[in-house]
């Protein structure tokens, strides 16, 4: 019989296997083959992309030229435009909005054929350090309400080129994923005057067959409800609600625990296509103490279908204790 589980911050419900759970084999591999036929993120190509924004770049060496280490441009075709007046108006019982926003590429290395797990610690913290940066200096902007850092891993995830990247979207509202979180949390705080991560993070702790790795200030574990197979997340045990505010102390055992997990996923699951998403708190005083910023990376192992749309509950084949124990265990 299989189980069902709800996630206690926003209240959905998933279907869980537990009776003849999916191990790492069950699933599709997609393969990764690399063309890399002038890739415009590769150096010498600068010129291929829109003008660098924000780089780490080697001393000596010239904007928008070979030598960087980490380099932030614009989407070539963006989501919003960064642009014009916020304009919000209605028609009828219909909202809407001018499409104003910004739309950045973050490269995280030079390196064609190289993802996070593959770069250095080092390289790693300088990624971390540029969405930081780059998110302090957008959220000054007053149009902007929230900023959305993400990384498409592989095809199927959605990445339209193989060198790896991450991007930045700044939307000008919250948007609706994010204020079930915000909501759910709230809810929990104001119901038993405790933040729902951290209690999450002591229960983890008592437990630990959830917890994938930990170091002296993160945790990586798969959620108790889980929407699908191998997901995991990555939490600061210290409680705080944004992700631009993180301690300088903080971003090497990010980097670390971050690089660590993902070489985890990529040895159980053979480079899964993955998606990642960094979930923080708007810059507002609302959710300082009911919110805890944290990372979601969801390997594209199952497709989302009929059921899962039509009522919102997702079918897991492998239960997150049983996926957290491969890859807790992978040598």
């Amino acid at each position: 019989m299989s189980q069902l589980r709800r996630d206690p911050i926003t209240g959905r419900w998933v279907i869980v296997n537990v009776e003849e759970p999916s191990g790492p084999d069950a699933f599709e591999k997609e393969e990764h083959v690399f063309k890399g036929i002038n890739c415009p993120f590769c150096y010498g190509n600068e010129n291929l992309t829109p003008p660098e924004m924000d780089v780490f770049r080697n001393s000596g060496t010239g904007p928008n030229t070979s030598g960087w280490q980490v380099r932030v441009v614009a989407n070539k075709f963006p989501a919003l435009i960064n642009t014009g007046i916020l304009d919000r108006h209605g028609v009828g019982i219909y909202d809407m909005s001018s499409g104003i926003g910004d739309h950045e590429v973050i490269v995280d290395s030079p390196e064609h054929k190289s993802t996070l797990a593959d770069l250095s610690d080092h390289q790693v913290e300088l990624v971390i350090n540029m969405y930081c940066q780059r998110a302090m200096a957008l959220i000054q902007d007053p149009r902007f309400k929230y900023i959305l850092i993400f990384k498409n891993h592989g095809p199927s995830a959605g990445a339209s080129l193989e060198h790896d990247h991450s991007q930045l979207i700044a939307l000008p509202m919250v948007p609706k994923n994010v204020l079930e979180e915000l909501h759910g949390s709230h809810h929990y705080y104001n119901f038993r005057g405790r933040c729902v991560f951290c209690d999450m993070i002591f229960q983890l702790e008592q437990g630990r067959e959830l917890i994938i790795s930990e170091n002296e200030d993160f945790i990586s574990f798969c959620p108790f409800s889980s929407r699908f197979p191998f997901e995991v997340w990555i939490i600061p045990k210290r409680h705080s609600p944004y992700f631009c505010h993180m301690q300088d102390r903080e971003k090497p055992a990010l980097a670390r625990i971050l690089r660590e997990t993902l070489i985890r996923l990529k040895k159980v699951l053979s480079d899964p296509a993955y998606n990642f998403i960094i979930h923080t708190s708007p810059l507002d005083e609302v959710n300082e103490e009911s919110y805890h910023w944290h990372i979601e990376i969801m390997p594209k192992l199952t497709r989302v279908a009929g059921f899962e749309w039509g009522t919102g509950f997702y079918i897991v084949p492998t239960p997150p204790e049983v996926a957290a124990k491969y890859l807790r265990e992978v040598k």
